[in-house]
């Protein structure tokens, strides 16, 4: 079975994009993945091991906060 690395990039981008973790196997794939992070200006942690490379997206915003709370004395 041949895959094709860029399909695995998109994947992986989209994982990414909505908010879970992604792993790369190879250097290649990491890279590529890298790059198109860089592009979409899009922070992540890069954990990068003897096996393989995790990317784990940067919460760099607060949870909206409700603008109606009340406060109870």
């Amino acid at each position: 079975m041949i895959i094709n690395r860029k399909q695995l990039v998109r994947e992986k981008l989209q994982q990414i994009l909505s908010g879970y973790s992604a792993y790369a196997e190879t250097k290649e794939v990491a890279n590529l993945l890298l790059k198109e992070l860089q592009a979409l200006n899009i922070e992540v942690y890069v954990d990068n091991t003897n096996i393989g490379s995790w990317f784990i997206p940067v919460k760099n915003h607060l949870e909206p906060v409700e603008e109606n709370l009340e406060i109870q004395n």
